[in-house]
């Protein structure tokens, strides 16, 4: 069976059947039937002559059963009443006419008859109201979509509702679940083959509890009974995590779900092949989870493969084209720059019946389209499922026979260039069909493709290897009787002929129609089996005559009685399909029997689908993917681990076992022979070890490492040694490969791209740089623009859209360099092409970045005021300007005249600016666009004092300020909220003399940071020497304590310091050797290592032991005497440790954080190792570690890789809804402290219970916080206001010699009243309501709206309310607040009516006119719509509730091209 679909129901206009007459002539006969209206949908139902025509506008549905010879309206249905038909998909005999009410009809006998049904609610104002099940014996299985919209003064509130029936509407429908967006059967695609119940059912809707019906509500239930029961589909990722849900559909073989994010609005996409297990789709271009901007558009996939086009540029008119291995999870490139609509339509198809071939367009010209050009789109073709493209080789002459204006030699300026579904010209498929073979399409010969009006026709017997001009106007085309006929149809101008020819399109005669019409459609049955065809035009009005009297006329074209015989065997060949490696793909050939093209004869096989034969080739390369725990590297498959032993095997350690190859076939792939997947004999020594045991294997690199960093979201890592080569390991350390080897590059350093997880980049001494898109799967090599620089600034900087990047490097600089400068470049194709920013900078950074929005072309650089000369030996003299440019720096202003640098640090972008050479100003910047200068104390002015911007998470920014010299230390101020003004936080704050600090925020708890003092700041500045003590806040530094020192050690004996001048102090970030070896881990919440001692000061490393905290720093314990490196791994099941003060050959480890603890010696007698850093993957979620150091004596660094995996072996239960029936607690940081809150609220996390015998896993994502309440304001929720500090007492006082802020009256957001300054100021982290507010003083009355009346504020209001209203309607429309759509492949018409002529020529009313309207706004929407749709000018529904989402902002972030 062939489903193809003609008509769209994007298309809003339909007919009224006025009267049918009939021609005819010698050869080919038609007949005419004048129409008014073009039709709303027209499709036949499958492998019938019967055809459905929608005349949605008179609401009248008519039927042909002579493939549109004759029709008749089906009179059974009552006239005006119809709005839309649905075929059912699965069963030709039935299909549905909906009403826009709640009475609907079916017909179980292909439109002979018609029955009504009733339903309880009205249709949504969806794509496809029903939804079908695909099994035979239950096609009466059927979920109806329903809306109900109720009316609360002027806003609608509309919810749907879903209902099903078992008899096709027999008997009444039964509620299936309320507020649901989408429901669908698993088994709604007959090549979703899976084991699932045969009832399944997967619904996106809102917990009936949630009454906010907005995106972030909505999830995936699936039930089995009905939705008598149902569970939630969580993906793997916790409950929580699993909303947001935009789309569901299945298609082929894969069900799948898009998924936003809405505390990021960041976009996932998972895939599930069993209706049981999903997956997360990895794309190697950028995390999928960054995609919050762009899109997904699922083209038209295989049986073994999805196809996905993706968004990755800020500009959504081109994609990046991916495919995926067998299970639709992993993705590779296929395709970048692909051609995409407005509406995220892709011009991608794939041939039809024709394995592994599809045709596509680019944007050739996408750096200039980018910069706001027009396209230049070029065609491409594939032969082996996208693994390669080329462009479509031309003929050699036009449709004329003449030679093209071009080379044809050249494929890069003179190749075939097709227009395709982006902007169709038919309905149906686009270029093939059924037809074996057969190509047809409309296009041009040259660099781009031309104008439709200046194109030609084309033909390809050989599915598109070779194409023959055979017209030399546009047309509309068709194939029929099996490709033994092919039809055209020139469609730009009004004709009264077509043409028609019977060889291949070798020669083509033309019939006399006795209708003049511009063609619009041309079709036929959709298997093209039939010698008859239907054609819809337009007719002028001087034309509408006899049997064209009305505005639209349908032809029925019959070419039945023009060949005489039928054809024979003899009048057939053998047709090869040439795709894959020599003509094989999925490990067999294709081939059809198709007709010859000179054979007078006619195929008449009406309704036979074309019998595709195969023949099984010999297994190749490509018809293997890695095994499972393997991964591709090169052209190898590497384990990501030790493999599993088979039960049995391997009794003794020197024994072999057989093991995968690392290969597999690929499911469905039917080549035959082939021995790369057979199971080999390894040695049971580097298998999995038996539960509880621990194994390591053991790298000597060349040389000592010098940078190492894992991908993040990867168990890749990276490693620089300092001869200047590059490492990699694939499997966290298990093996390591050199990359680029065999290029003899010397490699500087490597950057990670900060947002796009798989992205890195490889920079060397030379113009060449090397960069990999998947991980460090491969390595590409490109030319930058310049020599990396010389002056220190960051050579690459990066911009959240991957592809944009900044080159900072040296021009001019080789000898003497008398004019060396830096330079920077930016590109936007992941450095393909660059071009220049500005010459003599310092440095450069995209405005833009994760946390600040910014113009995402913006560019701020350092740029020297007089640009010649040697850069190096500027001085002074020149001063460094801060430029900003918009349009990639084409739009420049220059912000500061004179500054030392900038830096970006979270939201804000901070300047250091140089006033009269001398004096040193703090300038901040919320928005990149206006700056305040920071306010300090008095007597800590930046101008004489040095600064390091610390980290901070919590909306201020901390700043350290160094007090004193030799030795180093100084104060931490903390800022408002919009960083302008700084109060002392903490004083006398050690530094180093690099200028880092001791400051450390917590990971993953807000407001919880250590700090260390100098307790002796006056003996320090005569004897140099510092006595560091520790200090914690955990009220993000509006107070700090000193820590609680433990009662015993971990031999259980007492501290010898017991005073109350004792405490536990510990070891900062200025003394460690990778300052990645934080107190804390992003996956153990609250759990804190550290090496220190209990006394009253800080001893020396090497007299330290080391502790451990639970509780985000409230109690210690310690764990292990002397000082040691630590990692967590599995979030927090698993801690190990090795000897941070002498060589060690073992490491210490414990599943129950420190209450026992065991050993593995990991190295030989002799061969003990200086361990200096313990790895594992950044968010400490494995459980396998890299322990990185030296042997004694030895320069060469050793890699020992640590697998911890069998040593817990039962899987942690999780139960969210019941923590006390699983391995998790839920803890609080306020456990310890007698407040309750932190930050003005109480935060539950989960985290495994300290002896549970088990490991997490990858239900770690689920382990996160969740707000359970706001919390009264208390003291701790407060700091002192500038110019005040916390005296003995830990009040607030005005501090010595300065004047407190001048009172703010502002009234902010419509406040009625504004209040006095305090000593105080909340924190601005803080969420607490109410309670006790020290920072509020004397109240006042806010001047201006509280002495206005009401009915003021109501005339105000009104005055603009008919011009905001209609801006605000065209702004609903177009911005996207309704239903998303959501598309498969087989669409037909892609285009879309407008607003409406009064809607767009207000489209430019100013914006402020919203703002004015205000508080009146949503009521006036929800009528400006009813406007609207009773107006006769569209058929758009006005929609709130949570249909008021804006989904449409979504409809391009996951759309599937098969659904109309």
């Amino acid at each position: 069976m062939i489903l193809r679909h003609f008509l769209s129901p994007f298309l809003t206009v339909s007919s009224t059947l006025l009267f049918a007459g009939t021609t005819y002539a010698a050869g080919p006969s038609h007949s005419v039937t004048a129409f008014k209206h073009f039709p709303d949908r027209l499709f036949f139902f499958d492998d019938t002559p019967v055809s459905i025509y929608l005349d949605r506008k008179a609401g009248n549905v008519y039927l042909s059963t002579n493939e549109g010879k004759s029709w008749n309206r089906a009179s059974d249905i009552p006239e005006g009443e119809a709005n839309s038909v649905v075929e059912h998909p699965f069963d030709n005999n039935y299909a549905f006419v909906l009403s826009k009410g709640k009475k609907h009809w079916r017909t179980a006998d292909r439109g002979k008859t018609w029955h009504s049904f009733d339903m309880p609610l009205g249709p949504a104002s969806m794509l496809k109201p029903l939804s079908f099940h695909s099994d035979k014996k239950n096609y009466g299985y059927i979920l109806y979509q329903g809306t109900e919209c109720k009316l609360s003064g002027w806003t609608e509130t509309c919810i749907d509702t879903t209902y099903y029936t078992k008899d096709a509407f027999s008997t009444d429908a039964k509620v299936l679940l309320k507020n649901t967006s989408r429901c669908q059967f698993a088994h709604s695609s007959p090549d979703f083959k899976h084991a699932a119940h045969e009832n399944l059912i997967y619904c996106v809707a809102s917990s009936p509890s949630d009454d906010s019906h907005e995106l972030s509500s909505r999830r995936i239930f699936s039930s089995t009974n009905f939705f008598e029961d149902k569970k939630v589909e969580d993906f793997g990722i916790g409950e929580k995590k699993a909303r947001g849900v935009v789309a569901l559909a299945i298609v082929s073989k894969f069900a799948v779900v898009g998924l936003k994010n809405q505390e990021s609005d960041e976009m996932s996409f998972y895939v599930s092949i069993d209706a049981s297990t999903w997956a997360k789709a990895k794309f190697p271009h950028a995390s999928s989870a960054k995609l919050h901007e762009n899109g997904y558009t699922i083209v038209e996939s295989t049986k073994h493969s999805l196809a996905v086009d993706v968004v990755l540029q800020s500009s959504s008119a081109m994609g990046t084209l991916f495919m995926s291995n067998s299970n639709g999870t992993y993705f590779v490139e296929s395709l970048r720059d692909t051609n995409r609509s407005k509406w995220g339509f892709v011009d991608y198809e794939s041939l039809y019946g024709v394995e592994g071939v599809s045709l596509a367009n680019v944007v050739g010209n996408a750096e200039e389209v980018r910069r706001g050009g027009e396209k230049e789109v070029r065609s491409v073709g594939t032969w082996d499922d996208g693994s390669s493209w080329v462009p479509l080789k031309p003929p050699s002459k036009d449709a004329n026979g003449k030679s093209w204006s071009c080379d044809t030699s050249n494929n890069k300026s003179c190749s075939l260039h097709l227009f395709s579904v982006t902007t169709p010209h038919n309905f149906g498929r686009v270029f093939s069909s059924p037809a074996p073979g057969f190509v047809m399409a409309v296009g041009s010969v040259g660099p781009h493709l031309a104008p439709y009006k200046d194109c030609q026709t084309f033909l390809s017997t050989d599915a598109g290897l070779t194409w023959t001009a055979i017209d030399p106007e546009a047309n509309k085309y068709e194939f029929g009787d099996s490709g033994g006929i092919l039809v055209l149809v020139n469609d730009e101008d009004g004709i009264d002929e077509v043409k028609y020819s019977f060889d291949e399109g070798r020669s083509f005669k033309s019939y006399k129609l006795s209708v003049r019409m511009r063609a619009q459609v041309l079709l036929t049955v959709p298997d093209s089996t039939s010698q008859k065809f239907m054609m819809i035009g337009q007719v002028a009005r001087k034309d509408q005559k006899g049997d064209a009297g009305e505005d639209f006329a349908l032809v029925h074209l019959d070419f039945m009685d023009v060949r005489e015989r039928k054809c024979g065997d003899e009048d057939f060949e053998r047709w090869q399909a040439k795709s894959g490696e020599g003509g094989c793909l999925m490990g067999h050939k294709q081939w059809y029997w198709r007709r010859k093209a000179d054979a007078d004869c006619y195929v008449g096989d009406k309704f036979k689908d074309p019998e595709k034969h195969e023949e099984n080739c010999e297994c190749g390369d490509a018809d293997y993917e890695c095994d499972y725990n393997f991964v591709r590297d090169g052209d190898k498959c590497e384990p990501m681990g030790r493999e599993s032993i088979p039960a049995g095997e391997c009794a003794h350690s020197d024994d072999t076992y057989m093991g995968s190859s690392g290969w597999r076939k690929i499911p469905g792939n039917t080549c035959k022979g082939g021995k790369k997947d057979e199971k080999v004999s390894k040695k049971c020594e580097g298998a999995k070890p038996n539960d509880g045991e621990v194994t390591h294997q053991v790298f000597q690199f060349p040389a000592a490492i010098k940078q190492y960093a894992y991908f993040n979201q990867s168990s890749t890592i990276l490693a620089r040694l300092d001869d200047n080569s590059i490492w990699q390991s694939r499997n966290e350390g298990y093996t390591w490969t050199q990359v680029a080897e065999k290029d003899a590059q010397t490699f500087l350093m490597f950057y990670h791209h900060p947002t796009t997880p798989d992205r890195a980049y490889l920079i060397t001494n030379s113009k060449r740089f090397y960069y990999t898109t998947d991980s460090g799967k491969n390595w590409w090599w490109l030319d930058a623009p310049s020599l990396p620089n010389t002056f220190g600034a960051a050579i690459l900087r990066f911009h959240p859209s991957s592809d944009n990047l900044i080159w900072v490097g040296s021009v001019d600089c080789e000898g003497n360099g008398a004019q060396c400068h830096g330079e920077a470049f930016y590109s936007t194709d992941n450095g393909a092409h660059w071009r220049s920013i500005e010459k003599y900078v310092r440095n450069c950074a995209w405005a833009r970045d994760k946390h600040q929005a910014h113009d995402p072309t913006e560019i701020i650089c350092e740029s020297y005021q007089d640009k010649k000369g040697d850069q190096r030996k500027f001085g002074s003299g020149n001063a460094m300007q801060l430029v900003l440019g918009k349009n990639y720096y084409n739009e420049k202003r220059t912000v500061f005249d004179s500054v030392v640098g900038f830096t970006k640090f979270s939201e804000f972008l901070i300047v250091a600016q140089l006033v009269d050479r001398k004096t040193l100003d703090l300038q901040v910047s919320v928005d990149g666009k206006t700056f305040a200068q920071g306010q300090f104390p008095t007597d800590m002015h930046p101008e004489t004092h040095a600064y390091t911007v610390l980290e901070s998470t919590t909306d201020s920014i901390f700043l350290h300020m160094t007090m004193w010299e030799d030795p180093y230390y100084g104060n931490i101020l903390k800022s408002n909220s919009n960083g302008t003004y700084f109060s002392l936080s903490a004083a006398n704050v050690n530094r180093n003399n690099q200028g880092y600090v001791d400051f450390e925020k917590v990971v993953g708890l807000d407001g919880i940071a250590i700090v260390n003092t100098v307790a002796n700041p006056d003996q320090a500045k005569i004897s140099g020497h510092k006595e560091l003590q520790t200090r914690i806040t955990h009220n993000d530094g509006g107070s700090w304590k000193a820590v609680n020192p433990p009662a015993k050690d971990s031999l259980g004996e007492k501290f010898e310091c017991t005073g109350t001048k004792c405490g536990l102090h510990i070891h900062g970030y200025t003394e460690r050797f990778d300052p990645r070896a934080t107190f804390s881990s992003p996956s153990v919440v609250g759990v804190l290592m550290a090496v220190g001692n209990v006394g009253e000061s800080l001893a020396r490393y090497t007299d330290s032991d080391t502790f451990l905290s639970r509780d985000a720093g409230f109690t210690w314990e310690e764990v292990r005497k002397d000082a040691h490196l630590w990692e967590f791994g599995d979030s927090g099941s698993i801690l190990i440790m090795a000897n941070d003060e002498r060589e060690t050959d073992h490491v210490v480890y414990t599943t129950d954080q420190g209450l026992h603890w065991k050993t593995y010696k990991f190295a030989e007698e002799g061969k003990k190792l200086r361990v200096r850093s313990i790895v594992t993957v950044p968010m400490d979620t494995s459980r396998k570690f890299i322990l990185l150091g030296q042997r004694p004596h030895e320069r060469k660094w050793v890699a020992v890789h640590l697998d911890l995996s069998s040593v817990l072996t039962r899987h942690c239960k999780l139960t969210l809804e019941d923590s006390s029936k699983d391995d998790f607690e839920l803890w609080s940081p306020s456990e310890e402290r007698s407040e309750m809150c932190l930050f003005g609220r109480q935060t539950l996390y989960h985290r495994r219970l300290r002896e549970a015998d088990c490991y997490v896993g990858e239900q770690s994502e689920k382990l996160s916080g969740k707000i359970e309440k706001n919390c009264a304001c208390t003291d701790v929720d407060f700091e002192c206001e500038f110019n005040y500090e916390r005296n003995s007492e830990g009040k607030c006082v005005l501090s010595a010699g300065r004047t407190p802020l001048a009172n703010d009256d502002t009234c902010r957001n419509d406040a009625e009243f504004w209040y006095e300054r305090t000593a105080y100021r909340k924190i601005p982290f803080s969420s607490c309501e109410g309670g006790n507010r020290p920072d509020l003083g004397a109240k006042h009355q806010c001047p201006g709206i509280a002495g206005h009346s009401g009915f003021f504020w109501w005339i105000m209001v009104l005055i603009p309310i008919s011009l905001a209203a209609l801006v605000g309607y065209s702004y609903y429309r177009r911005g996207g607040m309704s239903r998303g759509n959501i598309r498969l492949p087989g669409d037909g018409y892609r285009g879309g009516g407008g607003d409406g002529d009064f809607l767009d020529t207000l489209a430019s009313v100013p914006w402020f006119l919203l703002g004015i309207a205000g508080i009146a706004w949503e009521k006036i929407t929800s009528t400006v719509e009813s406007w609207s749709a009773s107006g006769g000018g569209s058929s758009f529904r006005g929609r709130r509730g949570y249909r008021n989402v804006p989904a449409d902002a979504d409809a391009q972030i996951l759309r599937f091209e098969d659904e109309d």
